[in-house]
């Protein structure tokens, strides 16, 4: 008999799995996938280490969790400074004074203040009610129309104007010439990729790969005296009340016999026509270098399109409209009622979430837990 059984080897059942093993508890992990590190799992083809599912950037105000994931891994100097290409003309993310420049040859920080000030109100926004109109309020029309407007529907398959203004808001804007993506003290990538830092979180802890929980739920509850589940919250109750909605996203991932593919880590294709929404080249992660320090002859790329949820594909983004909102409520009225159970996580919490407020949200219901 374990003390937990941890279903899924993401960053939050890792985390708590440390935490519990260190307390002494005895633990189980297991995932249905053939490996550890949820969507953070990372492989290496031609020397580079490739994100499985998609570019992940860590980046952190807390020192904390900071200080945590630096136990497991050594961090490079990564800094997100994504490129936007719009009809093959590129612009600068985020939207800095380089983009104000590029767009309305401002050149200093009041003019472009102006410049957003006055296409906001030609738009007639007081009060953004929507995503395009937040959009607007944040970067004025004219890059709204070619930055923002295409990626986003694409992202969401949406229109604009339905989608909430709270989806934006993530968006940094800044006057000055900084051109880092994200507002964040602590920044980079584990030296080596993000399945060695959740190999060495689960070091000493039994995992058992390949194994479907929801397939094998009594038997496997009988295992442990708790169970921590991080798979979809409406999984768990067999869809009962119905089905949260998510996006996903496929991958097209090609090695390439040339050194540079983009010369640079990010594109985002924010026009609509383009059917992917941006491409990664996995090398610049580490600067086009190998754990020695070689200079990598060949590069990988992934180009990724955004697509409408359906069973069998995996979740990414909880839709957080009102609708799936109050869904979601009912389900964890649910949860509530079953004692043995503990949901976290992305999906078991239907929620938006950065790694290192996973990480947090694990090291909070952890110590709630074993104090």
């Amino acid at each position: 008999m374990y003390d937990y059984l941890i279903v899924g080897a993401g960053l939050y059942g890792s985390v708590f799995a440390r935490q519990a093993a260190d307390a002494g508890k005895s633990v189980l992990v297991i995932d249905k996938r053939p490996q550890i590190a949820g969507n953070v799992y990372t492989e290496e083809i031609e020397g580079i280490q490739v994100h499985k599912y998609g570019a992940h950037i860590f980046h952190t105000n807390n020192r904390q969790v900071w200080e945590y994931v630096n136990r497991f891994a050594e961090f490079n100097r990564f800094t997100n400074s994504p490129v936007a290409n719009y009809h093959g003309e590129l612009g600068s993310l985020p939207c800095n004074m380089y983009t104000f420049n590029k767009m309305w040859g401002v050149v200093t920080p009041q003019e472009a203040a102006d410049k957003i000030e006055e296409q906001k109100k030609a738009a007639g926004i007081t009060e953004p009610k929507n995503l395009e109109e937040q959009a607007i309020s944040l970067v004025g029309t004219d890059i709204y129309e070619k930055l923002v407007k295409g990626y986003t529907e694409k992202q969401w398959g949406r229109p604009c104007t339905e989608l909430p203004a709270f989806i934006i808001k993530r968006l940094p804007v800044r006057l000055t010439f900084d051109n880092n993506y994200f507002n964040a003290l602590y920044q980079g990538i584990p030296t080596g990729g993000y399945t060695g830092m959740v190999k060495r979180m689960l070091e000493g802890i039994e995992v058992r790969l390949g194994v479907d929980y929801l397939e094998k739920k009594e038997e496997l509850d009988g295992l442990a005296r708790k169970v921590v589940y991080t798979g979809p919250i409406d999984a768990y109750f067999g869809y009962r009340l119905g089905y949260l909605e998510y996006r996903s996203v496929r991958f097209e991932t090609e090695v390439l016999d040339m050194p540079n593919f983009q010369g640079n880590a990010a594109v985002n294709y924010t026009d609509r026509e383009t059917p992917w929404t941006r491409i990664i080249e996995h090398k610049w992660f580490e600067f086009g270098r190998d754990a020695e320090g070689n200079e990598l002859p060949k590069t990988v790329i992934s180009r990724e399109y955004s697509s409408e949820w359906k069973p069998g594909d995996e979740p990414y983004y909880p839709v957080n409209d009102a609708k799936n909102g109050a869904l979601y409520e009912e389900y964890k009225k649910l949860s509530e009622k079953e004692e043995k159970i503990i949901f976290g996580g992305r999906l078991g919490e239907y929620r938006y979430y950065d790694m290192d407020a996973v990480i947090a949200s694990a090291l909070a219901k952890a110590e709630q837990e074993l104090r």
